[in-house]
């Protein structure tokens, strides 16, 4: 008896190459596949909602902290995981990236796949037409080479082919519908291209707010000429501010239309403007500004925020110089006007720096365009400005401008009052014309209001590209939605009968590639075409 030994099969154990290859291998699929892109753009979509909900450093640094500091902890927690920076974020950044990455991985092959189907032949007219969801047969008198011929005629604008068969029977195979595949290969790349645009817009765009004043005065003029010239600025990556596109505005006036509740319906502006070669000629261009309808001049836009109001004061100091100065007052209520604001004054003629800090004025309180008295509290009607006065406290001391720490134009440093160093010398409801004295016989005498204009000037290299491949992502759309593939197949075999005549056999099949709503009906036309004269019953 003699036994056989089978020997041991050796378990194949891969190595840690090609276990890392293939895991690089698996993770590159799943991050390629349409379903990971789909994923992805909702999460970037689910990702920008903080940017839109929560204040951002780059655009409202002020606001911003005002929030950190009303919420505690929560608001800390939220500073340090990048919500206030969202868009600048590592988690957005890294949401971006990926998704580009799944796009072009996506698109790649499927657009390699694309021109190989474009460049080959419609399939072959299948064995068994019967089978199909549409088909139609009958016997006709006419020759095969008319039917043929009609049947090209027909089905001209699909891409066709004409076949001998080993039965001697001659087929076409036609499609048509190629344009589907077009549309959403148009979509997902418009998609693409908005995505890369918005980053290069990112790297190259700059965006910066400036206020003016409405008089046509030199106060009024600004110039796209440096950073210096902004009173906030956003810079994108690659953007150092010194290659800004150069033009020059002057805004003449300020007209608001405010409904009966004290609600604004319009600002306009009228302004005049000069860029490119009226730079050198030294020629301005009449515009009018509204909002939402911005001043478009060499790739850069102006639009035109909000107003408010500039009280303008003179101080007429104890030796008889006088000082005068209108600064621009922040509102408080855009229903009502009301502002806050502080002009601020250095003492002329004295040369000692401490003498100078203590002598130091500032002009503060509320501006009313419409002034309402309730005893001696200051309120405002209406944003009109129809009665203007101030309700004023004048500080003296250290303003605190010399201590090396940037200063609000719109309000003193409280750490100087906090600390003694800014006192309180007088308190005073003033009318236009209207003035006080101190204790030391300096004069604050409120002179009147100016207007300001609250200007943002926008460059976006890329926003034409933005809307070309957003016009390309509807464009692509529509045609995925509503071109169907479908393939159709006619079939043509001469016959003969019994009485020696020779006849056709003509068989007509379609199939649907996509939805087959609407098929039925285009399937039935093309086939009635076609098989015109006597026939029999499918």
């Amino acid at each position: 008896m003699t036994s056989t030994v089978t020997p041991e099969r050796k378990q194949y154990r891969p190595t840690p190459a090609r276990r890392a290859l293939a895991f690089l291998r698996n993770t590159w699929r799943g991050l390629t596949s349409m379903r990971t892109a789909l994923v992805l753009l909702f999460l970037l979509a689910l990702a920008a909602l903080p940017g839109a909900l929560l204040p951002q450093h780059d655009l409202n640094e002020p606001k911003t902290q005002e929030y950190i500091a009303n919420h505690g902890w929560w608001g800390r927690l939220l500073d340090r995981l990048q919500f206030f920076d969202v868009y600048s974020s590592v988690w957005f950044s890294a949401i971006y990236l990926l998704l580009m990455v799944s796009l072009v991985g996506c698109l790649a092959p499927r657009s390699v796949e694309y021109v190989r189907s474009m460049r080959a032949k419609p399939v072959l007219t299948p064995r068994n037409l019967g089978r199909l969801p549409h088909h139609v047969r009958a016997e006709l008198d006419a020759d095969p080479d008319e039917v043929l011929a009609a049947a090209d005629r027909r089905l001209r604008g699909w891409r066709r082919v004409q076949r001998e068969e080993k039965d001697g029977a001659r087929s076409i195979s036609a499609e048509r519908g190629y344009l589907r595949e077009t549309g959403n290969l148009f979509f997902h790349f418009g998609m693409l291209g908005v995505i890369v645009a918005f980053a290069l817009g990112a790297m190259y765009s700059y965006e910066g707010q400036v206020i003016v004043f409405a008089d046509g005065s030199e106060a009024s003029e600004f110039c796209n000429s440096g950073i210096y010239a902004y009173d906030s600025f956003n810079p994108g990556l690659r953007v150092d501010g010194t290659e800004l596109t150069p033009f020059c505005l002057r805004v003449n006036d300020f007209a608001a239309t405010y409904a009966d509740t004290g609600q604004p319906i319009a600002y306009e502006a009228n302004i005049e403007y000069q860029s490119g070669a009226d730079l050198a000629d030294d020629t301005w261009r009449p515009y009018h500004l509204e909002v939402n309808e911005p001043l478009r001049t060499e790739g850069d836009r102006v639009y035109l925020l909000d107003h408010g109001f500039a009280p303008t004061f003179t101080v007429t100091f104890p030796d008889g110089t006088s000082r005068t100065q209108a600064i621009q007052w922040r509102p408080v209520d855009n229903t009502t006007g009301l502002s806050e604001g502080a002009t601020k004054f250095e003492p002329p003629g004295v040369t000692d720096p401490e003498q100078r800090r203590k002598n130091q004025l500032a002009v503060t309180g509320l501006f009313a365009p419409t002034a309402v008295l309730n005893g001696n509290i200051l309120t405002s009607a209406g944003p009109q400005l129809a009665d203007p006065a101030v309700a004023i406290d004048v500080m003296r001391g250290d303003l605190g401008v010399d201590s090396g720490r940037g200063q609000s134009i719109f309000e003193i440093d409280q750490s100087m009052v906090d600390s003694g160093r800014l006192e309180r010398v007088a308190r005073e409801n003033l009318d236009v014309g209207e003035q006080l004295t101190l204790d030391d016989g300096t004069k604050v005498r409120f002179d009147g209001v100016d207007q300001w204009v609250s200007l943002q000037v926008s460059h976006d290299p890329t926003q034409v590209w933005v809307l070309g491949f957003a016009i390309a992502m509807f464009a692509g759309l529509g045609g995925s939605l509503f071109i169907k593939r479908r393939r159709l197949w006619v079939r043509v075999a001469p016959v003969g009968d019994a009485d020696g005549k020779r006849r056709t056999v003509v068989e007509v099949g379609g199939l649907a590639r996509t939805d087959q709503a609407g098929y039925g009906e285009e399937f039935a036309k093309i086939a009635d075409d076609l098989l015109t004269g006597d026939r029999k019953a499918p």
